[in-house]
């Protein structure tokens, strides 16, 4: 009696685990647009002179290994104190194949200053 009563329990016992490891119903939600939202979107940076700039977007111009390039950005948000021929580093992502700016900021380039020494150096050799 007590074995068949242990063979009970036991049976009893693995069904369970087994009803509870079925897999649960789908949900509604795609697997692609899960997978879409989990990926990050890779930030960039370009740094470059701007020559053309509304509410809607900024175009700036850079060079790229001794090649001039154009690239155009959309803007969530109208930037503010950034006119044309300002230098600027634009972050921002690629999002439906279009460049979206997330931050604009103005670059101030430092001048390499000449010491009195090495100007005298360089002006004596010839």
């Amino acid at each position: 009696m007590k074995k068949a009563l242990l063979y009970l329990v036991c049976t009893f016992f693995l069904l369970s685990t087994v009803a509870f490891a079925a897999d649960k119903p789908a949900s509604p939600v795609k697997a692609d647009s899960v997978k879409k939202e989990l990926v990050k979107a890779t930030r960039m940076q370009a740094k470059g002179k701007v020559i053309e700039i509304s509410d809607e977007s900024i175009k700036i111009e850079r060079t790229v290994k001794g090649d001039v390039e154009t690239m155009e950005f959309a803007l969530d948000k109208p930037v503010e104190n950034i006119s044309v021929n300002d230098s600027v580093r634009i972050t921002y992502i690629e999002k439906d194949d279009k460049l979206a700016a997330s931050r604009v900021a103005k670059v101030n380039f430092k001048k390499k200053e000449i010491k009195p020494a090495e100007a005298k150096s360089v002006s004596g050799k010839k």
